[in-house]
């Protein structure tokens, strides 16, 4: 019998033709989460002073996310939204006005960056899936991970999955430490801390965040 050649079970090309660029998304509101935080904010009545004690960061911290200085990363995104009693999609993609979002990869939208606290590095950028449905408990999201070692640990409530579709991903969960590679998940509380970030110098990976 003739024996056959081995294959990997990964089809790398698939996972590209899947990712795409994600630069190529239509852009939409290209970071405009800052803009929402302060215009929702706004409604609540709540002043900076009282978002700053609600969720402990710093009042300079949330003027420069409000002015789209600092640009958040999604734990962040996510403390703010239950400060202000909000669903974190509409911070992240905007209010969906629709029961059912159907998404094609050229019409894939919003666009966002989130930077570390420094404001030096480009931790990831990513996409929202599914931005127009309304009232949506979930948010999916394409996210490129850039390498970063400037560690932003995360605690919030909630609950995340992660797929990888490309690269290598380094996780830190509580005191332990994976590498993920393509085709690797991990799904896990968001109150345990974590951190993600590309152990290569880019990776992609599928998110989707619980509230």
């Amino acid at each position: 019998m003739e024996k056959k050649d081995k294959i990997p079970h990964i089809n790398v090309d698939y996972f590209e033709d899947l990712t795409g660029n994600i630069k190529n998304g239509e852009k939409g509101n290209v970071d405009e989460v800052g803009k929402r935080i302060k215009q929702l904010r706004e409604e609540r009545g709540i002043s900076i002073e009282d978002l700053s004690n609600l969720t402990g960061f710093d009042i300079s911290r949330l003027k420069d996310i409000e002015e789209g200085i600092e640009k958040p990363q999604l734990g962040t995104v996510m403390k703010l939204s239950k400060a202000l009693d909000a669903a974190v999609g509409r911070l992240v993609s905007g209010i969906g006005t629709k029961l059912y979002s159907i998404t094609r990869k050229n019409e894939r939208k919003q666009i966002s960056r989130s930077s570390s606290t420094t404001g030096k590095d480009n931790v990831y950028s990513y996409m929202s899936l599914a931005p127009e449905v309304q009232g949506r408990h979930m948010e999916a999201l394409i996210v490129q991970l850039e390498k970063c070692e400037d560690k932003e640990i995360s605690i919030h409530n909630g609950e995340e999955f992660v797929f990888v579709l490309e690269g290598v991903v380094n996780l830190t969960i509580g005191k332990d430490t994976y590498d993920l590679d393509p085709g690797d998940s991990a799904y896990y509380l968001s109150t345990t801390s974590h951190f993600i970030t590309a152990k290569t110098q880019k990776a992609t990976i599928l998110a989707v965040l619980y509230e």
